[in-house]
């Protein structure tokens, strides 16, 4: 009997051993904007496609919102009702950020992603989603609270209010040239800066002169002078550009592949406690 149990105890840590990888990629945050009636959370509950009891919920508020908002866009613009919600899974290390959307009018997947990144979070995939369309400016505060939550990790004030700052001069420039040309440029220039740490506000303007003549997009001088200030605030956040490149590589990636896989990992997880649980009850029914 002994060797039955030294056998168990070796297979057990064995299958311990390979489950804590597995479950770390298994994190999941659900924020729920708090304003949101309860069928609404259902119904957001179900198109992120998760019980209650499988994840933790945590509320947004609308004062949390604009903590971050305004000064940036006009109040109502932020409205007075917290709705957008947004699912957010940590990923394996080096996955980078994978982001979509539903019923999100004014920001693009992209506009997360890149202010995401400016925010300091990485490897994670994330869904913003509400019941009925938004503008979707105030969800990047929902993502960045649940990424807080499930890293057990603060977010550097400074590159948060950053993040807001860029995500709505993205969307501001969006609306005269366009969402994939306003994220393509403001991330070519992000890249740019960081990678050659420029402060000088004269080689940033140059900077995003040049990317806006390759991608044949008009700026006024206020635009400019938008983009540079906002550059000059994301260079002294001192971001890694190898980490900006790497977090960005798959923002285009199928996020339902993704989903698929995360499903697959979750259905060998639960195999795997079966057969434990199993192995318990033949052992426990030799003692009977």
């Amino acid at each position: 009997m002994r060797k039955v149990v030294s056998l168990f105890l070796i297979i057990l840590f064995s299958t311990l051993a390979l489950i804590n990888p597995i479950y770390a990629t298994e994190r999941e945050i659900v924020t729920l904007g708090s304003d949101l009636t309860p069928s609404q959370q259902q119904e957001m509950l179900k198109y992120f496609g998760v019980e209650g009891k499988q994840v933790k919920i945590i509320k947004v508020t609308n004062e949390e919102e604009r903590k971050y908002l305004e000064g940036l866009v006009p109040g109502r613009e932020i409205g007075t009702r917290a709705i957008s919600s947004a699912y957010l899974q940590l990923l394996p290390e080096g996955e980078g950020i994978l982001v979509d959307t539903h019923n999100i009018t004014w920001v693009s997947k992209e506009m997360y992603a890149n202010a995401m990144i400016t925010a300091g979070i990485k490897d994670a995939r994330v869904v913003v989603a509400a019941p009925f369309k938004v503008s979707g400016t105030a969800a990047l505060t929902g993502i960045m609270k649940a990424f807080e939550e499930a890293t057990g990790k603060k977010l550097s004030e400074e590159a948060k209010k950053t993040a807001n700052e860029e995500l709505v001069i993205t969307g501001k420039l969006a609306e005269k040239v366009g969402e994939e040309k306003a994220a393509e440029l403001l991330e070519k220039v992000k890249k740019e800066v960081i990678e050659k740490r420029l402060t000088n506000e004269n080689e940033i303007a140059n900077v995003i002169k040049e990317v806006a003549s390759k991608l044949n997009i008009n700026l006024t001088e206020d635009q400019i002078s938008q983009i540079v200030q906002l550059m000059k605030k994301i260079n002294q956040l001192n971001l890694d550009i190898e980490t900006v490149k790497k977090q960005l590589e798959k923002i285009g990636a199928d996020v339902e592949k993704i989903k698929k896989t995360v499903e697959e990992n979750k259905g060998i997880l639960q195999k795997i406690l079966k057969a434990i649980q199993g192995f318990l009850d033949w052992l426990f029914s030799l003692f009977r």
